[in-house]
């Protein structure tokens, strides 16, 4: 006896719909790989570019604020969120945060400028010369008149889709007020 398998277009159909199935099914894993990689890549390239910019511009305000401060003669006066320093020129020599605009600003007479943008964070610490004959070191003070060095410390942040990812800037520097000069300005 002889058997014979035949086949029918019915199982040739679901055959080939089966087929189908499965080539869409390693379709769509592959398609939610490459999405995947994209969407990481993207992420990647958003937070080195978000950190390159923010670190531009933090060293950009880093090198004018040092610049500015070191030509100064004296601190003014000083608030929580500002810095006024006599200038070379007598003239006045402003720094303002705003916490709610995330800015530092400079401020020389009707010239305003925005330094830095998206700051979360921005502190600074006066420092005096030690009043101890003999040594040389700095002691923390908050007399603007004993003012001979100024602590800034920032943070600047972005976020990558409402996340902050890999996107912070921190800079700290000590700034000697070079061109201190012992007069009383009446100001």
């Amino acid at each position: 006896m002889e058997l014979k398998i035949t086949y029918s277009k019915s199982r040739q159909k679901a055959t080939a719909l089966a087929d189908i199935l499965v080539a869409m099914g390693v379709g769509s894993i592959l398609m939610v790989a490459v999405g995947s990689l994209s969407l990481f890549t993207g992420r990647s390239l958003a937070a080195l570019t978000n950190y390159a910019d923010l670190d531009s511009a933090s060293r950009t305000a880093l090198d004018i604020i040092t610049r500015d401060i070191r030509q100064t003669t004296s601190l003014y006066e000083y608030s929580s969120n500002s810095l006024t320093f006599v200038d070379y020129d007598n003239g006045m020599l402003k720094f303002v945060y705003s916490p709610g605009a995330k800015t530092l600003t400079r401020i020389k007479g009707n010239e305003t400028k925005v330094l830095l943008k998206e700051c979360d964070y921005f502190q600074f610490t006066l420092w005096q010369r030690n009043p101890v004959p003999g040594t040389f070191d700095l002691v923390a003070t908050t007399n603007a008149d004993l003012c001979k060095a100024v602590d800034l410390t920032w943070v600047c942040s972005r976020k990558i889709l409402g996340q902050p990812v890999n996107t912070e800037s921190v800079q700290t520097a000590r700034i000697i007020l070079r061109k201190q000069r012992n007069t009383t300005f009446g100001l």
